[in-house]
């Protein structure tokens, strides 16, 4: 009979981007702890488990499989065989989880070649763990922006995963992985801090975001740490510091092998040359992010935190640069063609926009059409500062200064002073 191919188990190691090397590393760890000696597996074990020549692993294979992936050999693709004599006994197989439960709570094996006391395991499924918390945050900023309490939540998970890290035992594979989710979470208690305008607090969790991420290895979270580098630098009005923080993104690994953030890092830089007045090349840098954006396979999988970057928030940051060139009929072109392609779970994205274009508008002397736009995203009282109610009160700023005694200005004013 021929063999059938485990679809389950590369399924699971596809979805941690793990390779067979990588796994029998992860294993041999676990058997460690389990029974005091390193385990031998390689990856050509690995790779006879996914082509289906062996179908039911050993004992002690099956257990820190499980303890590894958080799921059972049935749910790995594994098939028990039929004879009644054949494959592991559940007994045996409980005793080597109790086994493995003792070792990782730091109690004394009941092997005697075990170690007295041994460190946690930190594996695969504390990773998946703290990327679900990560992703809660994004959506929670996505949805309510920055706050105190993101802010708090990202730094308690910051110590967390640092914890994990010099407490535990782990690969250097997963040792990669959790700077790169520090990293993440720093870069979250940034973003936090910059909604409520408090740019020293933020420059420094984004300093020791820099940190982690360069402990990391990873290029997709130097990428991202870089353009929020560029992006705080270009708020606190140090355009040199933007520009150099963008060109660093453009060297690393991401934008090097996937065009889709290639095309985010010229749209950034496109951003941060426009605000030091550099036409010719922000308008380079647009053309290039445009371009980028087409060649890029937007079904590969990337991490959440490229969620956002869709062709909607590459026509916004287009009519951002725009709007900072003075071209506001360009600007206000792609902020629309933005809240056209954005998705309908884009809420914080779509109020950003909204504002982006009365700004648009303003600029070519739309001053009603502006009004009427901008009141669509008037925050409601109390509802404290963040990115939008800043562009609001940038707003607010320039209608009184293009149109002082207007009385769509008064009128203006008394709504904003109201919300």
């Amino acid at each position: 009979m021929a063999a059938i191919p485990n679809q389950e188990l590369a399924a699971w190691m596809a979805d941690q981007e793990m390779k067979p090397p990588e796994l029998a590393e992860e294993l041999n760890d676990a058997l460690e702890i389990l029974t005091g000696r390193r385990g031998k597996l390689t990856e050509r074990t690995v790779f006879r488990w996914l082509s289906g020549e062996n179908r039911w692993p050993q004992t002690k294979f099956l257990v820190v499989l499980e303890q590894v992936t958080g799921r059972s050999p049935t749910h790995l693709g594994f098939v028990r065989p039929q004879r009644s004599t054949a494959g592991p006994a559940p007994q045996e197989a409980n005793v080597l989880r109790r086994r493995f439960v003792t070792a990782t709570t730091g109690t004394v094996l009941a092997v005697t070649t075990a170690p007295a006391v041994a460190r946690p395991t930190v594996g695969t499924t504390d990773v998946m763990n703290l990327r679900s918390e990560l992703v809660e945050l994004w959506l929670l900023d996505d949805t309510a922006g920055g706050s105190a309490e993101l802010e708090a939540r990202a730094v308690a998970l910051v110590d967390r995963t640092r914890g994990l890290q010099q407490n535990g035992s782990a690969t250097q594979k997963t040792r990669s992985r959790l700077y790169a989710l520090a990293a993440a979470f720093t870069a979250t208690a940034m973003w936090a801090a910059v909604d409520s305008r408090r740019f020293t607090d933020a420059q420094t969790h984004l300093n020791e975001a820099i940190h982690l991420a360069g402990l990391s290895g990873d290029g997709q979270v130097q990428h991202q740490i870089w353009r929020y580098a560029a992006v705080l630098a270009d708020q606190r009005g140090r355009h040199a510091d933007s520009i150099a923080a963008a060109e660093a993104a453009m060297k690393t690994r991401a934008h090097r092998t996937d065009p889709l953030y290639a095309s985010l890092s010229h749209a950034r830089l496109a951003l941060s040359v426009a605000s030091s007045g550099d036409r010719l090349r922000a308008q380079r840098a647009i053309g290039r992010a445009a371009d980028a954006f087409e060649r890029a396979d937007l079904a590969q999988l990337r991490p959440a935190s490229m969620d956002f970057y869709t062709l909607g928030e590459l026509h916004g940051l287009t009519g951002i640069t725009h709007y900072r060139l003075g071209q506001g009929e360009q600007a206000e072109y792609h902020s629309h063609r933005c809240l056209t392609a954005l998705r309908p779970d884009q809420n914080r994205n779509r109020a950003y926009y909204i504002a982006q274009t009365a700004l648009a508008q303003l600029q070519q002397d739309e001053l009603e059409m502006a009004c009427a736009t901008a009141e669509r995203v008037l925050p409601e009282p109390g509802a404290g500062v963040g990115r939008v109610s800043h562009l609001l009160g940038g707003f607010t700023a320039n209608l009184n200064q293009r149109a002082p005694g207007a009385q769509i200005t008064r009128t203006w004013n008394i709504l904003a002073r109201t919300a």
